[in-house]
């Protein structure tokens, strides 16, 4: 049984914590290039990923995306399935199959895992992420679009980590022209290294 040596998930939100517009598409207003390279390098760098976890209707669209192994999580499927778009994807349903067997099936031992979109993908590890990376875009609103965790807009994205066990960081300034920041979310433990 493979169990995941790292969960990190990575976000970027509108000010009223909305990742996509009403119609499900990411809209440019969202998009920083300095949001874009922190990701690229959370998933590819030095301490990146080996598997990226999303669902049906999100994907990390970098370079590399096509090379890395991922679970798209579906219901359109009883447990797991070939994903035939992509031969590094399996389609998982985690109502028919758990997380640790998933992995296995991808043969990974104790990979680093990515979550990167989806509401209830998201939603799905609370209280088993190693760190979130919870980036807001600033002056961007996205009323009745598409929330980061199911609860959203009825609390917070920073309430719903906190009472997932997570503490925030002192935000990163990833872009100080656009007053863009990203804040890290991690066990209480972890940022008093």
């Amino acid at each position: 049984m493979a169990k995941a040596r790292r969960i990190e998930g990575w976000a970027i939100v509108s000010e009223d914590g909305m990742l996509a517009g009403a119609n499900h598409v990411m809209p440019a207003s969202l998009k920083f290039e300095a949001d874009q390279r922190f990701f690229e390098d959370g998933l590819d760098g030095l301490d990146g990923v080996d598997v990226v976890v999303h669902g049906r209707h999100s994907h990390e669209g970098q370079p590399n995306s096509d090379r890395r192994k991922r679970l798209v999580v579906t219901r359109r499927t009883a447990s797991l399935a070939p994903d035939p778009a992509h031969p590094n994807s399996l389609l998982w349903n985690p109502a028919g199959v758990a997380f640790d067997e998933a992995l296995a099936a991808l043969d990974l031992d104790a990979p680093a895992v990515g979550v990167v979109g989806a509401p209830g993908v998201f939603g799905l590890f609370l209280g088993l992420y190693d760190a979130f990376h919870l980036t807001r875009a600033p002056g961007v609103w996205l009323p009745g679009g598409v929330p980061v965790f199911p609860d959203v807009p009825a609390r917070t994205p920073e309430e719903i980590l906190s009472e997932s066990g997570l503490a925030a960081s002192d935000p990163e300034i990833l872009d100080a022209e656009r007053g863009l920041a990203v804040v890290h979310w991690t066990p209480p433990a972890l940022l008093a290294r």
